[in-house]
């Protein structure tokens, strides 16, 4: 296992072969940006829960298990860090299953380092766009769990899907901007993805209903035809 001097942005490589290990982390601390390689699972896991990182790049074939049983598992904890399955299975059904198993993107094997720095990147977009904020002041309905990584209503946490947080969180750093779908679905499901609109939309829905459940009175997520969506903050 080696890594680079700390420094922002973070992220943690979980790959078996010492080559491929040796390409990617050439071409991403060129670039600035702060890799930990771990050979294993059981050592990505005691990285992965001692430094706040903000994206993983995993194999998916690794001498300790299965890096998507991983991805799954993290997930189910509630981790929200973007996630890059680098695979020599390039299969559609196996990107399906990594997708489904809470991936963002999916870099078959062989791969260029020009196309995994662009990913990359898109994903450390994300990933810093997702950090958790400083509290709102008390007189806001909504507020962000710094460290537990939620979002309050008048101090009730709410119960959400990831996609769901991280739909409400981009809203909440944008408060009073209109954000187009276009730019929530690269936020948030990332290039490339095969969601649409629709998946935006059907997210929204069930968003504003469990924000009515709490706040009835008060439109919170406005939608703007033609444009996309704003949040109106509740004062």
């Amino acid at each position: 296992m080696f890594s680079t001097q700390p420094s922002n942005p973070r992220v943690l490589l979980l790959e078996d072969d010492p080559a491929i290990a040796r390409t990617i982390c050439y071409s991403l601390e060129r670039e600035g940006i702060a890799v930990t390689h771990c050979l294993l699972i059981a050592d990505a896991r005691q990285q992965w829960a001692s430094i706040n990182f903000d994206a993983l790049l995993m194999d998916v074939g690794l001498p300790d298990g299965n890096g998507l049983d991983w991805c799954r598992e993290l997930r189910s904890a509630g981790a929200i860090a973007p996630i890059l399955v680098l695979s020599a299975r390039g299969e559609e059904m196996d990107k399906v299953l990594g997708l489904e198993l809470g991936a963002d993107d999916y870099l078959s094997k062989p791969f260029s380092p020009r196309e995994l720095l662009a990913r990359t990147r898109a994903l450390l977009r994300r990933s810093r766009h997702f950090q958790p904020q400083a509290h709102t002041t008390s007189r806001q309905a909504l507020q962000i769990d710094e460290q537990g990584q939620r979002i309050l209503i008048n101090a009730q946490a709410l119960d959400l899907t990831r996609r769901e947080y991280q739909l409400l969180q981009s809203l909440l750093q944008s408060t009073g901007r209109i954000l187009s779908r276009d730019a929530l679905l690269e936020q948030i499901w990332g290039l490339g993805s095969e969601s649409t609109d629709r998946t935006v939309d059907t997210h929204i829905k069930t968003l504003r209903a469990k924000l009515r459940e709490r706040l009835p009175d008060h439109e919170i997520i406005i939608t703007h035809r033609g444009q996309g969506y704003s949040l109106n903050q509740p004062g």
